[in-house]
């Protein structure tokens, strides 16, 4: 399973002992920076719809997405997942990830739960690929309104028809369900709390928030605004729930592409020596 760049969502790459589904579009790592997409709990290749395609296009950027194990068309998990699932994903499949890719120099770009691995890998392993982070409706610690919504999805996935639409997406939906929906509904998971990888970001940081989003709050990104030190930049949407990059798409793809243009500019800036 050797890593190919080249637009075929189904390859797999071996990664922490699970085969696990991406695709690429642009340019490869050895002509451009590259976007690794990170998807949320629910998530999956597909689901990003033209989105890595069309910032591929806008940012000159290579674009790299994949399914997390248990996702999509990557290898199922074994339920349940441990409760600290998030730290594990950033631990132990970013890095081995960037290496098989031949990755140099990285922006992640998550969204949900995947916005909190970025965060966390951003903040707690010292890796200088990884240039900044834009994180979609990102998390740090449990909410309750954030719970009624995962027990409303949790619902609908039994009695409604939202096993029916995710199946589409993932070769093991039940899996893909539980996984997310268990951890986070666990009474032990109530006090879950990773805010404290914000203090130790020393890289620029994209956070965009919905407004209206049903799992999160601003408190989401306040925490960010307290606690950074690195240069943050904020969009918070208007009359947006959970999904910035398919309810506003032109208004989070211009923010992602400035932030990536900017960060391009600061790479290949000449630094003059008096």
């Amino acid at each position: 399973m050797a890593f190919e760049w080249r637009e075929k969502p189904g390859d797999r790459i071996k990664l922490a002992g699970h085969a696990l589904e991406y695709a690429c579009w642009g340019p490869a790592p050895d002509q451009a920076p590259t976007l690794v997409m990170l998807h949320e709990g629910l998530g999956s290749i597909a689901q990003w719809r033209d989105l890595p395609a069309r910032l591929a296009a806008t940012t000159g950027f290579g674009v790299l997405a994949f399914a997390r194990a248990g996702y999509g068309g990557s290898d199922p998990v074994t339920l349940p997942r441990p409760l600290n699932y998030m730290t594990r994903e950033a631990e132990d499949t970013l890095g081995p990830l960037l290496d098989a890719a031949g990755i140099s120099q990285a922006v992640l770009l998550g969204h949900s739960d995947g916005a909190t691995i970025a965060a966390i890998y951003g903040g707690s392993v010292s890796d200088m690929r990884v240039r900044g982070l834009v994180l979609i409706a990102p998390h740090f610690f449990v909410e309750a309104d954030g719970l009624l919504a995962i027990h409303a999805a949790g619902k609908a996935f039994r009695d409604g028809d939202l096993r029916a639409r995710l199946s589409k997406y993932h070769r093991n939906v039940d899996v893909a369900f539980n996984g997310w929906h268990d951890a986070w509904t666990d009474p032990a998971f109530a006090s879950w709390n990773v805010a404290d990888c914000i203090d130790h970001l020393r890289i620029p940081v994209l956070a965009i928030q919905g407004r209206e989003d049903p799992y999160g709050t601003l408190a989401q990104i306040s925490e960010i605004e307290e606690r950074i030190y690195s240069p943050l930049e904020t969009l918070i949407l208007e009359g947006c729930g959970h999904a910035p990059h398919l309810e506003h798409p032109e208004q989070t793809e211009i923010a992602i592409v400035e932030f990536c243009a900017r960060l391009d500019r600061l790479e290949r800036e000449e630094v003059r020596i008096a």
